[in-house]
């Protein structure tokens, strides 16, 4: 039986993650700080006929992080797919943001899935097959603050990645949407419709999810979700820095 471990799972990408890959027969490990939504996620999936362990766990948290490390490398109950998800955002103006918060920014996003695919390696390699999903963003591809240079970080570890496990049986996929409908900039403050950006710009999680795990099954280092995204994803590197930036700076 197939079993995935998704972080960031109790709303959002991370709980369509979560739902999708148990309509696709895998059992889920449900990773988050809100033990009360991830049992509500956890009651979906097995409603899907599959089970659901659920682990609430602040991965900057050092035991905690500790715990979903043991987790992915038990021998007992092998994790065949890994999905990176958790995150959170921040203003913009790194001048005026709190440095040890961008410092937790940039753990969550860089360090923690560094050190969880490093735990989910071994295993998965010595078994000759698995999966690993990087969710980034298209911001990968622009300057856009730190939140830019973090998802960048993931875009570029993803494709060495993939190139060099990729042949041992062990893919990864970064995946970069755009802009999402889900919580994530309501948490910023930017309720529905305020959040700066035109209607055209925004996709929906279970579009999204759809095609990653697509890009997922077939091994591709990077997923970009919508055929306007890649299309944007082309012009960007034609740009000149100033305009991108200055693009960059709508919207959350």
């Amino acid at each position: 039986m197939v079993t995935a471990l998704v972080t960031g799972a109790s709303s959002g990408l991370g709980a369509e993650y979560a739902r999708q890959l148990a309509d696709r027969g895998a059992d889920a490990v449900l990773v988050g700080r809100d033990g009360a939504a991830l049992e509500a996620v956890a009651v979906q999936v097995r409603e899907r006929g599959r089970s659901a362990e659920v682990l609430v766990a602040d991965l900057l948290d050092a035991d905690a992080l500790g715990t979903v490390t043991a987790r992915l490398v038990d021998p007992r109950h092998p994790v065949e797919i890994l999905v990176n998800n958790a995150g959170f955002g921040m203003s913009l103006a790194f001048e005026r943001n709190d440095v040890e918060a961008e410092v937790r920014h940039l753990r969550l996003h860089d360090e923690i899935p560094l050190r969880l695919m490093h735990a989910a390696l071994g295993p998965m390699l010595n078994r000759g097959h698995g999966r690993i999903l990087n969710v980034a963003s298209i911001a990968a591809f622009m300057p856009r603050s730190s939140y830019g240079a973090v998802k960048q970080f993931l875009v570029s570890f993803s494709r060495w990645a993939n190139v060099t496990y990729g042949p041992r049986g062990v893919t990864v996929t970064a995946v970069c949407p755009g802009f999402v409908h889900t919580n994530f900039h309501e948490r910023l403050g930017l309720p529905p419709g305020q959040e700066g950006i035109p209607g055209w710009m925004w996709l929906d999680a279970a579009t999204v999810v759809r095609e990653s795990l697509r890009d997922l099954a077939r091994g591709r280092a990077v997923s970009v979700p919508s055929l306007r995204y890649r299309l944007i994803r082309r012009l960007l590197p034609l740009l000149p820095d100033r305009l991108v930036a200055g693009l960059g700076q709508r919207g959350r």
